[in-house]
């Protein structure tokens, strides 16, 4: 048995301990079921097991490093969100209808971990439909956060965050339209990358009975989820390859190197509450003594920059444009509550909550204004980085919070004692969705009843790789993952 020190390695470490024949695959599989089996009562981040293809997964492993094969994830444990379609697996999307729906075919992302050799464990749990900064539904249950179980591990991507800060495997995939990447990464004290929009191909991250195909979905993206930065830049590589069956697969991109390899030289923009929704003081003290050390170190570290857009009026277009997308998919009787609804807006009414209602039911014509309008805002962002590398920023207002399965429509988030609508805390997530910028989740710090702190490192369109830079700066010099007290 793989000593249970290895729990907690990278999959970079893991790779070089196999290579050196320090553990096998097979153990470290066998480790991870047993690590599994001895917390997942409490934690229910891995939903669907699939133990007895990852020991055989394994022993191939081991035989191909036997051989002499060298691949960037042979013999690698890790999870996949339960969104991904995987062969032979249920995909419901937590959605009872669909309790029995099993995949004939695996996601392309899925495919290519696999390819690179790692040893898929099982899938991760989700919100029903996706939709929800919590992960539970009616089929698998609540997930808990390992730091505390009273608390969620976040959503959509709140199983693969809770499975990594548990150790059950060194990685994880996840998806991100409102930060379901990213806020379960802050929630659970993990790394995640939000890619650039249309970077990485999401062929297969499709609810159930939808086919396998090649698509292009507004806002959204699929990503790496690790304990590592290291790790992400390894898993980006994998997987932000064009997709051969899509249009436009012939034009490769070639990703831009980071543009610093010391964090001396970065320039570094720091917000750290958001004007229609404050952030909590645990938040803001964490990111302010997370900047001073930058400064320390000899970053160049800005406050305010006329340069940053209107974060106002980008988190309106942002809730007008992403509930287009989550609106199109609504049963007919909801679509005509909701149009009824819009139609009954005030015409002056600017709120968060107005403008997602006006983006549920949003014509072309007016997604098309919608559209025009982010090309101006992605001009604006293009012109401040090129006086900044990274702009850094919360992921959520607050810690992780207590679980909160109350009707959504009016949920409230509480900070710092006052309520707020829950939906309104999805502005941060926007400040890097609307434009399609990468975002890099680090966490630096802890809140003062124990909890993960993440900050949120937005770079320029395609810069993926100077964030994620950054962030294994940053954890090389400050630190990163520390495991929660499950033992």
């Amino acid at each position: 048995m793989a000593d249970v020190g290895l729990d907690y390695r990278s999959a970079t470490e893991l790779v070089d301990a196999m290579a050196a024949g320090q553990v096998s695959a097979v153990e470290l599989t066998e480790a991870a079921i047993a690590r599994i089996e001895r917390h997942d009562a409490t934690v229910n981040a891995v939903c669907v097991r699939d133990f007895d293809r990852a020991l055989a997964a394994a022993r191939d492993a081991d035989s191909a490093r036997a051989r002499g094969e060298v691949r960037p994830l042979l013999g690698v444990p890790m999870t996949v969100k339960e969104s991904f379609h995987i062969a032979g697996l249920p995909t419901t999307w937590g959605i009872p209808a669909f309790k029995d729906f099993v995949s004939d075919t695996d996601a392309l992302a899925v495919a290519r971990v696999k390819a690179a050799g790692a040893v898929v464990l099982g899938k991760t749990n989700v919100p029903l439909g996706l939709g929800d900064v919590q992960s539970y539904n009616d089929i698998y249950g609540t997930t808990r956060n390992p730091w505390n179980p009273e608390r969620t591990p976040g959503g959509s991507s709140g199983g693969s965050a809770a499975a990594l800060a548990a150790g059950y495997g060194a990685l994880s995939l996840g998806s991100d339209i409102g930060g379901s990447l990213r806020n379960p990464a802050h929630f659970c004290g993990i790394y995640a990358h939000k890619p650039t929009i249309g970077l990485v191909p999401a062929r297969g991250h499709a609810p159930p009975a939808v086919p396998a195909l090649p698509s292009e979905s507004d806002l959204a993206v699929i990503g790496p989820m690790a304990r590592t930065a290291t790790d992400l830049s390894v898993m980006l590589d994998i997987l932000a390859e064009p997709d051969e069956l899509a249009l436009g697969a012939a034009y490769r991109l070639a990703l831009p190197a980071p543009r610093h390899a010391d964090l001396a030289d970065y320039r570094v923009l720091v917000f750290d509450t958001h004007p229609l929704i404050p952030t909590s003081a645990s938040v803001r003290a964490a990111i302010d003594r997370f900047a001073d050390k930058l400064a320390g170190a000899g970053t160049k570290v800005t406050r305010e920059s006329p340069l940053l857009p209107d974060q106002t009026q980008a988190a309106r277009l942002y809730m007008r444009m992403l509930l287009s997308v989550l609106g199109a998919s609504f049963p007919a009787e909801s679509y005509e509550h909701a149009r009824v609804a819009a139609a009954r807006l005030d015409v002056d009414d600017r709120s968060l909550g107005a403008e997602r209602r006006r983006g549920a039911v949003l014509s072309h014509r007016d997604w098309i204004l919608a559209d025009t309008q982010r090309a101006v805002l992605r001009q604006r962002w293009r012109e401040l980085f090129a006086q900044f590398d990274v702009v850094l920023c919360p992921v959520m207002p607050t810690p992780a919070f207590p679980h909160d399965h109350s009707d959504q429509a009016g949920r409230r988030i509480n900070i710092d004692g006052t309520d707020y609508d829950s939906w309104d805390q999805l502005v941060l997530a926007g400040v890097a969705t609307l434009p399609g910028l990468p975002a890099t989740v680090l966490p630096i710090g802890t809140s003062e009843e124990g909890l993960p702190i993440g900050v949120q490192a937005i770079g320029p369109m395609f810069g993926d790789r100077t964030t994620i830079r950054f962030a294994e700066l940053a954890e090389r010099d400050f630190g990163g993952f520390t495991a929660p007290p499950l033992e």
